[in-house]
């Protein structure tokens, strides 16, 4: 069981880890920053923000985009993240929820 205010780790993430934790976890394997065996379990909220800055500082350095990778880091990344694309929908997950917002339409009450 996990200490309040503490991750729980990817692998026991809900949807397979499809949240913004988890890619930030899997960006972080990509990049090197951490080895693809840790999965963070029992980090607290400012551990995974200093990730979470690592990360983004890395991302910068290619303008944010898959595309501007060098090969060995698109392939890393296409594997990192397509394996887990794979385990999501093993587990029942869609992507829906993270484009809910974007097919809401705010219509006025009558």
């Amino acid at each position: 069981m996990s200490k309040p205010g503490t991750y729980v780790g990817l692998d026991k993430e809900v949807w397979g880890g499809m949240t913004t934790i988890g890619k930030t976890i899997r960006d972080a394997w990509v990049f090197e920053i951490l080895p693809e065996t840790e999965n963070c379990a029992g980090w607290n909220l400012a551990g995974i923000d200093a990730l979470l800055q690592k990360v983004n500082a890395e991302w910068d350095k290619y303008g944010c985009l898959v595309s501007h990778l060098p090969a060995e880091l698109r392939e890393r990344h296409d594997r990192i993240h397509g394996d887990a694309f794979k385990k999501a929908k093993a587990v029942g997950w869609s992507g829906e929820f993270e484009t809910d917002d974007e097919n809401y339409i705010d219509t006025p009450e009558k």
